[in-house]
């Protein structure tokens, strides 16, 4: 445990740090979850609104830090691929 105030302070900002950017993954990881969920009922309305969201929140996690840029649009490019490939089955 730390004993120097300076160390203290770097734990508390630490833990601050640590429970946002574990909300900013959990809101990610929920709107990837809502798009795969919509591709799967075949509702077209329901995955463009879906994508738009989750494409939206993963950009803000990178822009935020957590989580790396080439990560974000992996991502993305998997959820685009799944798009694709319902447009073409419809």
């Amino acid at each position: 445990m730390a004993n120097i105030a300076s160390a203290k302070k770097r734990v508390r900002q630490a833990n601050k740090r640590t429970l946002q950017n574990n909300k900013v993954k959990s809101q990610m990881r929920y709107s990837i979850k809502k798009f795969l969920e919509a591709v799967d009922t075949a509702d077209f309305d329901n995955i463009q609104t879906s994508f738009k969201e989750a494409v939206k929140i993963i950009d803000k996690a990178a822009s935020k830090g957590v989580i790396h840029k080439n990560a974000a649009a992996r991502k993305k490019s998997n959820l685009y691929k799944k798009l694709l490939e319902v447009n073409k089955a419809s």
